[in-house]
């Protein structure tokens, strides 16, 4: 049996376990926390989040398709039946940007937001951007090509995700800088290290925000554009259109999770390759290796790594009775490795023919832009290994303190 290090402790009886989240052994290298996890007790009581929490594949495949549980929970129970504190005051802009987004809404209005924007994010629309993306790699690696070394992060990861995400929106490339500081800010509140003064940040950049989508929904609706937002103002439901709060959320939500998690998952990538004894050369083989190279990162190095969902209704899991108004968490990345699913699961492996990875979860929340990460990520990925064949890893990467998404400091790649 595996020594825990001392910032775990769990007792496998009762299923209770003390780990603090903001541990550099814990943060920087999760896997291994979630393989003793797996072993000792794969379902939890996290103590100091004082939540259940699950890690195996089954059941949180099954809880992210369970109608049993949901995003949200004020639309069928009343704060004070389930015991949940009032809005704080110095989160109302926070509150409001995020009170119509995709990732918190239940049926029927989820249904209606994503029916309207669904159509912009499927495969074969997204296809199209192909050629753009590549274009934007090249020459974002021709800018650095010929100092010998770069910090990818700054250099070309941060910039590739949120310049398509804009592009389809309709925001110029020059607010690219400005949308990451937004996003950044906002964001802080799903981190376990969130402070007062990171929620201070997030709500004031959430207004920011707001009043920028605002003032480009006015100008939209006088100019109408071939771009997303322009489709979202003009499409109807059945009937129906979005709302400008409607609006705002949504846009926000596309911007924040069309590129967050995926600067976090090029640089993990591009980390895990290098540090693998495989010849990149042949992890990009063709489109076909490059997709199964691709899913392997997805697997073992997740950006995101925690949903949350409420118990609509009393209901038994895993041995386990909770209440309407109950809230767990399912760990993605560690139902990725999931020992009754993937073989050696600590390993890179990218020839891979198993269990389909959960990092973009399942069921009606399945990430809305899954087919433009993709597309980015395999795009992206052969260029750069392409163009640097010689690349490696110039100095020791440092985990974030971000958990519970999963990402670099930086990565200081040398050629």
């Amino acid at each position: 049996m595996d020594t825990l290090p001392d910032f775990l402790r769990i007792d496998p009886v009762l299923r209770r376990v003390s780990l603090d989240g903001r541990n550099p052994g814990f943060y920087s290298d999760p896997n291994r926390v979630y393989a003793l996890l797996h072993q000792h007790c794969p379902t939890f009581y996290w103590e100091e989040q004082k939540q259940w929490f699950f890690t195996g594949y089954d059941h949180v495949n099954a809880l992210l398709r369970d109608r049993r549980f949901g995003r949200q929970i004020l639309h069928i129970a009343s704060r004070e039946e389930i015991g949940l504190a009032e809005p704080e005051p110095h989160l109302q802009n926070f509150d409001l940007a995020e009170r119509y987004s995709l990732l918190e809404l239940e049926p029927p209005e989820h249904t209606r937001l994503r029916t309207l924007v669904n159509r912009a994010f499927v495969s074969r629309h997204i296809e199209r951007l192909r050629p753009e993306i590549a274009a934007l790699a090249e020459s974002l690696i021709d800018g650095f090509e010929k100092d010998g070394r770069t910090e990818l992060l700054s250099s070309f990861a941060d910039i590739i995700p949120v310049t398509m995400i804009a592009r389809m929106i309709g925001i110029p490339d020059e607010m690219g800088p400005q949308l990451l500081k937004w996003s950044h800010d906002y964001v802080g509140m799903y981190m376990f290290k969130r402070t007062k003064e990171d929620e201070f940040a997030a709500d004031r950049s959430a207004k920011e925000f707001a009043d920028y989508v605002k003032s480009l929904i006015a100008e939209r609706r006088r100019q109408p554009r071939e771009d997303l937002l322009t489709h979202m103002i003009h499409t109807e439901h059945k009937g129906q259109y979005l709302t400008d709060d409607e609006l705002v959320s949504t846009t926000i939500v596309l911007l924040n999770a069309g590129h967050e998690a995926t600067v976090h998952q090029i640089g993990n990538s591009v980390r895990v390759i290098l540090d693998s004894e495989f010849d990149p050369a042949n992890l990009f083989a063709d489109e076909a290796v490059t997709e199964r190279t691709v899913d392997e990162t997805l697997r073992i190095c997740a950006p995101v790594h925690i949903f949350q969902r409420w118990a609509l209704e009393d209901v038994e899991i895993d041995g386990l009775s909770f209440k309407r108004g109950d809230k767990v968490s399912l760990i993605l990345a560690a139902a990725n490795l999931d020992p009754k699913k993937f073989s050696d699961p600590l390993a890179f492996q990218p020839g891979r023919q198993e269990a389909p990875n959960l990092s973009f979860g399942a069921g009606i929340h399945f990430c809305i832009g899954a087919p433009l990460a993709r597309l980015e990520l395999n795009t992206v990925l052969p260029i750069l290994f392409r163009r640097l064949p010689s690349m490696r890893i110039a100095h020791p990467p440092v985990v974030k303190d971000v958990y519970h998404f999963h990402g670099l400091e930086r990565l200081d790649l040398a050629w």
